[in-house]
């Protein structure tokens, strides 16, 4: 039997917030860019990675570890 750990999958899902927000931000700072475009494409990036990151940790929390008996 596995226990799932609900912290870790609470922190997943703020994390994937906090990197939603943090796309939004952004693109209200685009404009003022001298590339947005360009701008965006690494913001989008760096929000990306958080977002695949937190999925897996995700995965892991909800997988869980073994209970001794």
């Amino acid at each position: 039997m596995r226990r799932r750990n609900w912290r870790i999958v609470m922190t997943g899902f703020l994390f994937i917030a906090m990197a939603i927000g943090f796309f939004l931000f952004m693109m209200t700072i685009a404009p003022q860019s001298t590339d947005p475009a360009e701008f965006m494409r690494i913001v989008g990036s760096a929000s990306g990675t958080v977002i695949g990151i937190s999925v897996a940790v995700i995965v892991v929390g909800l997988i869980g570890k073994k209970v001794q008996p």
